[in-house]
């Protein structure tokens, strides 16, 4: 069976290949025709304006014949050829002059002309014909063709969007060299011109990948459609086969067909988001919800409301002391801060938690309460996005309504109302005034900051989650309302950064990230308590990591190991700033997950 889909999809690759190279073939061909009619165009018009100075030329030699026949003096052809010339580029070398006044009006106007046409004219066609279509040539070719031979231990990228932007970012502040893969020429000199590392080449062309060093890289990431994805899959196993490849699928039925083709890691972004989403909105009523791994700890929320935490101190609280756990921080209505023991609860609040799956469990049997509305569940957009959030709350028996306006999505899911969710009526159908948790999925930021602050206003005590596609309204849906904000950017770079580089960093929320690091040379032997770490760069410290056994919650007492490793949560603000205040701390050494 396994046998026969592999032969099915190398088939069905070819198929494409070959799809390709016709749709590449036409769209050369309609270039070189374009090109070619450019070439006849300006051609023809030099042609035109070298005849019409020929004409020129004759019609003012004879008019200089015939005046100076009337004078009385007679010339050849060739010396009115020279006298029309000479007076034409305005040299007038004074040795033929006419003496009536005819003649001299008629030197003015060959003067004039000729200065007119050489002078205006012919230089006009020169930069617009010669010189400007040589610079523009010269201007499309500036972007490289290829890396240089010692380039190693790269990532290669095959498109330029928001996650791959994120990708580039995170390359940057590992000091990771990347590259850009580009097929139009226009754009790879653009993005060049911006600092970008580009090479110009077709995505289903092996020289392409051969000209960046592919055998070479570390990682390539294929995140354009289904059958590209599988196009470059194919191309790059084929000529380098220890080379570890990443790919994004839409469809489920592309996930086999992409492993098949040699993709180490298939990612449905659709999925990833809508899982994180689901896994961010729920930990209600003081049970604690896994939302990730990181460094041997579980990342975990849990809600204040319902618990007798509301309006007492973290300190009070005795948290750490009595089951272990370690408080990262404390999410209220989007803001997110550094758990001190001074930290004051509320019903708003979710406390964000690290540690060991026996702590949490002994947490949860201590402290969760039975609420209704922890397993109720509204999803606006029944996209991929809000159906895989759905899948993941009815895994964990959650009750799950889904909005939508497209009726052919309600087979998808059983619990499924159709119409507006800016209609009161259609979110009391769907039962929002029973919902502990929703979840805002469409692809509208516009919307979404729209329905996050509809619904904020209804239930201002539920947990509302909302997704963003551009990150600069990240904030924008922390001020209407959300709890919580992720999109397609942050969580699918990172979990393309984690299969890449292991558990080295952990999106908590947009723009809240778990780091690690080797601890900085000017910390060794100095004491948390006198680093001042939060103080001076706003990263908390969540453990210590040495000789493979990690401490958390950390003495503040304890000297820092030369040979530890320091887990850090904060947002990128605070990560760069890590950056800038020890610039000797270094990422772990590059370390990528070996090939199935």
């Amino acid at each position: 069976m396994l046998k026969s889909l592999g032969m099915l999809v190398t088939q069905v690759t070819q198929q494409i290949r070959s799809a390709d190279q016709q749709s590449h073939s036409r769209a050369d061909r309609a270039q070189q025709i374009a090109q070619q009619t450019e070439r006849r165009r300006r051609r023809k018009t030099v042609a035109l304006l070298a005849v019409m100075f020929i004409v020129l030329v004759l019609v003012f030699s004879f008019i200089f014949h015939e005046l100076m026949a009337r004078e009385g003096r007679s010339y050849s052809w060739p010396t009115s050829i020279y006298w029309t010339m000479t007076t034409m580029t305005t040299l007038g070398f004074g040795d033929i002059t006419f003496t009536s006044d005819l003649g001299r009006s008629f030197s003015v106007v060959v003067l004039v002309s000729g200065s007119a046409f050489l002078l205006v004219v012919l230089p006009f066609a020169f930069i617009q014909f010669v010189f400007i279509p040589w610079i523009n040539e010269r201007e499309r070719r500036r972007a490289p063709r290829t890396l240089a031979e010692s380039t190693s231990g790269h990532l290669i990228l095959t498109a330029l969007g928001p996650i791959e932007q994120d990708l580039i970012d995170r390359a940057d502040k590992t000091e990771l060299p990347y590259v850009l893969v580009v097929e139009d020429v226009d754009e790879a000199g653009r993005l060049h011109d911006e600092g970008r590392r580009v090479i110009v080449g077709a995505l289903d062309d092996p020289a392409t990948y051969h000209n960046a060093r592919v055998q070479q890289a570390a990682l390539v990431v294929a995140t354009q459609n289904d059958q590209i994805n599988t196009n470059i899959a194919f191309t790059v196993r084929e000529i380098a086969p220890d080379t570890t490849i990443i790919s994004s699928a839409n469809s489920p039925a592309a996930v086999d067909i992409l492993e098949i083709a040699g993709s180490d890691h298939v990612v449905q972004l659709g999925n990833v988001l809508g899982t994180a989403m689901a896994a961010r909105a729920l930990g209600l009523g003081g049970t604690s919800h896994q939302i990730g791994h990181f460094a041997g700890l579980r990342i975990a929320e849990a809600g204040v409301v319902g618990t007798d935490f509301a309006n007492r101190t973290l300190q009070e609280t005795q948290l750490r002391q009595r089951f272990g756990v370690g408080i990262i921080g404390v999410w209220d209505r989007g803001d997110f801060s550094v758990a001190t023991g001074d930290t004051v609860l509320c019903d708003s609040s979710i406390l964000l938690l690290a540690g060991t799956a026996e702590q949490l469990t002994a947490f949860d049997q201590e402290f969760a309460v039975d609420s209704p509305a922890a397993t109720k569940a509204i999803i606006i957009g029944g996209g991929r996005v809000g159906r895989a959030a759905a899948r993941a709350f009815s895994d964990d028996d959650i009750d799950v309504t889904i909005i939508d306006r497209l009726p052919e999505r309600q087979r998808s899911h059983p619990t499924y109302v159709i119409g507006d969710a800016a209609d009161r009526a259609v979110l009391d159908q769907a039962g929002i005034a029973d919902a502990g948790a929703i979840l805002i999925t469409t692809h509208d930021d516009n919307v979404n900051v729209y329905l996050t602050r509809y619904c904020r206003g209804l239930r201002p005590d539920a947990r509302i989650v909302s997704r963003s596609n551009l990150s600069r309204n990240v904030t924008t849906l922390y001020r209407a309302g959300a709890d919580a904000v992720l999109s397609y950017a942050g969580t699918g770079s990172a979990t393309i950064w984690n299969h890449f580089r292991g558990d080295e960093t952990l999106l908590v929320a947009q723009g809240l990230n778990m780091f690690r690091t080797p601890v900085p040379r000017e910390l060794v032997g100095v004491t948390l308590a006198e680093a001042h770490i939060y103080r001076r760069t706003q990263c908390n410290v969540v453990a210590i990591e040495q000789h493979g056994i990690l401490h958390g919650n950390p003495d503040a007492q304890q000297p820092l190991p030369a040979d530890g490793e320091l887990l850090l949560v904060g947002t990128d603000t605070a990560e760069e700033q890590f950056s800038r205040v020890f610039p000797h701390a270094r990422r772990r050494p590059l370390r990528t997950r070996s090939r199935r």
